[in-house]
């Protein structure tokens, strides 16, 4: 590590501090306390010889989880399908603040793996697209809001994290240009963002674990990508101490003890023990601390930061600072309102990402229709409540958000029908709705005669810890649920008047409104969709591995590049629905269309080495100085720097460290490398493309201009996505802002 693009000010700030501790106050640092230990998902010690509070790290990447008094965003898939990077910031901006102001260190998102290999997937929702262009700006640009309030960002699960099925045991398995022209590619774009936090992700990579995987953490992340934060491990996704410490894994996401079991942690005393006896160098266990401070300067932390004011094990005001170990009662929910005005951007992140697939006979917008009926399970709230399945992990009532870590308690859920209803109240139309989806006499009853039949359905997925309806995170096949095929069938397939659908995702607390605005013209929708739809399950060429008895499944990327649009376009199969499609109210017409080449300047590898590992401070190698001071008042199975055996840290992880693990002398930088995201002629650009774009229509209307390369080489796809806008025309001719085209893009 060594600062620079950015990181100069908070690199020689995290020295100076790091310079002044102790062995002990590095190590606590650096290591987790234990799950339910404090009042945190994940929590770091601190230091209180100079009143230094341990981390906060919080799920989750659309709002906080475990909490009390929050917003619950749109997913990422959401915010995606608007195109906007204008709305992608004001999303981070919005869930940073709310974070910031609930005492959290570390929010752990956003999402880039999964990136969406197969669309079964059961965490899709919560990264962007499987795309690595747009996912990369959606990325980047969430970042950006994100650390502005003066929250640290987590960009996860780096690498190939891309089912649920087998992930904490399986290899994905994938060479090196699929590496890096799909699923590293939105992590540069990350790391050029300055992200301050990586987590490595549960699986293997070409059989080895992502977490102790020296050539991913140091070769790709920290050399060629000159990443200059600190790597932390999902919780339990750690085999080794031997070999996590070296490859540059920071910590086990804050959860040091073997995660449910709470009796012992691979770091922490180990950690302490290692060092004194050589087999972790004073270098890397300095670079830890550095990196970590590092990342806490750089977003202005120091300036920020309040006491936690919530705890994640319970809502009750009262309650234990250390749950697991059953010490120290007192006030730990302060149920502080943190959710200000974020409910507009919700909303309007829900309606500019409802996708309109389908309107014939311009069935939509609605104008003051005489009659609506609203038909299904979906559009209306589960009955047990809206946060009455823990971790959303139920499929009960309308879809607002999937299920697992990912999640977020709602502070409120607009129901389709409440919104509508409330719609229909104002224009005086009859109205009439029903919830059974089982019921179909009652439903063909219901759309009989109405002026508008208005279907819900929905299909929901999430992570492996949960099993709904045997889906095990992953979804075991692509159809809806809860009978919604026999509703559409019964209301929409031989009903010649119904000519429109939506699309409205898991678009978070403000559904019912956001989806309303745009079926009676409130909002001029605008999305596009952000993955293809085939026309059944075989189109995208890719499966989940459900079935493995094997101790390591092998899930192998050999169709390397091209999933989603990418294989659809190669193997010639037509779609329902493209990749970037997506209807408005209006129309747009293309013209004068124009490349501009920027610049001609001859791409330059890095070369040359980097500085040799430095040590920061000293190391007090005394066995007083470095044991459990006399009188201390341990917590039951907490997790301490110490090196007592008495503490619940007996010695964890025996495997073998990297070769070269220790040496740190001055080593080679790579060709691509040089600077955060990578060699900065890649991010050079090269070619402008314009065109002038007229709204033919009679609404104001945004259009999403989508810019295809043809890289034309024997193994590229036919047309890859390299750059996108989205504009706001009134129906008048316009001059679209000019898309440039990075040599990374064209290369």
């Amino acid at each position: 590590m060594h600062g620079g693009q950015g990181w100069d000010h908070a690199y020689k700030k995290a020295v100076e501090f790091v310079s002044g501790l102790t062995l002990l106050e590095k190590v606590n640092i650096t290591t987790g306390t234990g799950w339910m230990q404090d009042l945190c998902v994940g929590a770091t010690g601190g230091i209180p010889r100079l009143g230094f509070n341990g981390f906060c790290l919080q799920d989750s990447p659309l709002g906080i989880r475990f909490s009390d008094q929050n917003s619950a965003f749109p997913a990422g898939v959401n915010a995606a399908a608007t195109w906007s990077k204008k709305l992608f910031k004001a999303r981070g901006e919005a869930m940073g603040e709310e974070f910031r102001d609930k005492g959290v260190d570390v929010i752990l998102g956003p999402v880039a793996g999964p990136l969406g290999r197969s669309p079964e997937g059961g965490r899709n929702w919560e990264g962007f697209a499987p795309d690595p262009v747009l996912t990369g700006v959606a990325m980047a640009e969430t970042i950006k809001g994100i650390q502005g309030t003066g929250v640290i960002a987590c960009a996860k699960h780096f690498i190939g994290n891309e089912q649920e099925h087998y992930r904490q045991q399986m290899s994905s398995n994938m060479d090196d240009a699929t590496m890096h022209e799909m699923y590293m590619w939105p992590f540069a774009d990350a790391v050029k963002a300055g992200v301050g936090s990586v987590m490595c992700s549960y699986n293997r990579l070409n059989d080895s674990y992502a977490c102790e995987n020296s050539y991913l953490l140091n070769h790709l992340l920290k050399n060629e990508l000159d990443f200059q934060g600190f790597v932390m491990a999902d919780r339990d996704a750690q085999d080794a101490r031997r070999r996590q410490c070296p490859c540059g894994t920071r910590h086990d996401q804050a959860r040091e003890q073997v995660f449910a079991v709470g009796t012992y942690s691979y770091w922490g005393g180990n950690l302490t023990a290692a060092v004194l006896n050589g087999t972790v160098p004073q270098w890397r266990g300095d670079d830890l601390a550095v990196r970590i401070m590092s990342a806490y300067y750089k977003v202005g932390r120091d300036k920020s930061r309040i006491p936690i004011n919530f705890s994640s094990w319970t809502r009750n005001t009262t309650g234990y600072f250390h749950t697991l170990g059953g010490a120290d009662i007192g006030v730990v929910n302060q149920h502080v309102n943190v959710q200000s005005d974020h409910k507009h951007v919700i909303r309007e992140i829900g309606a500019r990402s409802t996708v309109l697939l389908k309107n014939t006979k311009r069935a939509l917008p609605l104008n003051n229709p005489k009659s609506v009926a609203v038909i299904g399970e979906d559009a209306h709230l589960n009955p047990a409540g809206i946060n009455s399945c823990d971790d959303r992990g139920c499929d009960k009532g309308t879809l607002a958000m999937g299920w697992g870590s990912g999640t977020a308690n709602f502070p409120y859920l607009i129901a389709p029908v409440d919104a509508l209803r409330a719609q229909t109240a104002t224009d005086r139309t009859t109205f009439v709705n029903i919830s059974n989806n089982y019921d179909l006499n009652a439903i063909r009853a219901a759309a009989a005669g109405k002026s508008v039949a208005l279907v819900f359905a929905n299909a929901d997925s999430g992570e492996d810890y949960i099993t709904v309806d045997k889906n095990e995170g992953d979804r075991n096949n692509l159809t809806l649920w809860q009978n919604g095929d026999a509703v559409i069938a019964a209301a929409y397939k031989h009903h010649p008047n119904i000519t429109a659908i939506l699309w409205a995702g898991i678009p978070g607390q403000e559904s019912g409104n956001a989806i309303t605005d745009v079926l009676y013209g409130e909002i001029n929708p605008s999305a596009k969709s952000v993955f293809t739809w085939g026309k059944e399950a075989k189109d995208w060429g890719v499966n989940i591995l459900y079935n493995d008895s094997s101790k390591v499944p092998q899930m192998t990327f050999s169709e390397g590049n091209f999933i989603d649009y990418r294989h659809f376009d190669k193997a010639g199969i037509e779609p329902s629905y493209e990749f970037g499609f997506g209807l408005s109210y209006t129309t747009f017409e293309y013209s004068a269309i124009g490349v501009r080449k920027l610049q001609d300047d001859e791409y330059k590898p890095t070369t040359g080495k980097t500085n040799a590992a430095q040590t920061f401070g000293t190391v007090d190698k005394s066995p007083s100085a470095n044991k459990m001071p006399k009188g201390f008042k341990a917590v039951k199975a907490y997790v301490y720097p110490y090196l007592d055996k008495t503490t619940g840290n007996s010695e964890g992880g025996n495997g073998d460290a990297p070769k070269g693990s220790q040496d740190g002398s001055k080593q080679r930088k790579l060709p691509a490398g040089g600077a955060p995201g990578g060699n900065s002629g890649l991010w050079d650009e090269m070619y402008e493309v314009s065109a002038t774009i007229t709204n033919t229509g009679k609404l104001d209307g945004t259009e999403v201009v989508q810019l295809y390369v043809s890289v034309a080489g024997p193994d590229d796809p036919p047309v890859v996505l390299r750059g996108f806008n989205d504009l706001a025309i009134p129906p008048r001719p316009h001059q679209g802002r000019p898309v440039q085209v990075d040599e990374e893009g064209y290369q």
